[in-house]
């Protein structure tokens, strides 16, 4: 049982931090830490805690949802919606450059 919990914490810790790396997020903190007169600590602190709120809130909606979404096939319905994204977004750089 114990390493059932570990796993789902590593593959959920893993998966979130893949998807936060290089994400609009990341580099609204970026700018913001960036400025001048901005303490690092600061910065650091207001993102820790707006991320925390927003994953509270992902939760809270998860938790709600779970009646209705065990009927949808969310990895697939994910996993589609990433590569659709991907597409897209080469598709962009493409028709851009």
């Amino acid at each position: 049982m114990e390493q059932n919990i570990a796993a789902a914490f590593v593959t959920i810790f893993a998966t979130v931090f893949l998807a936060e790396l290089g994400d609009k997020t990341q580099l609204a903190t970026i700018l913001f830490a960036s400025e001048e007169n901005r303490e690092p600590t600061f910065v650091f602190v207001a993102a820790g805690l707006a991320l925390l709120l927003s994953t509270a809130i992902a939760v809270f909606l998860g938790a709600i949802a779970e009646n209705w979404l065990t009927f949808v096939p969310l990895k697939l319905v994910a996993g589609i919606s990433f590569v659709l994204i991907g597409v897209w977004t080469i598709t962009e750089h493409y028709t851009n450059a």
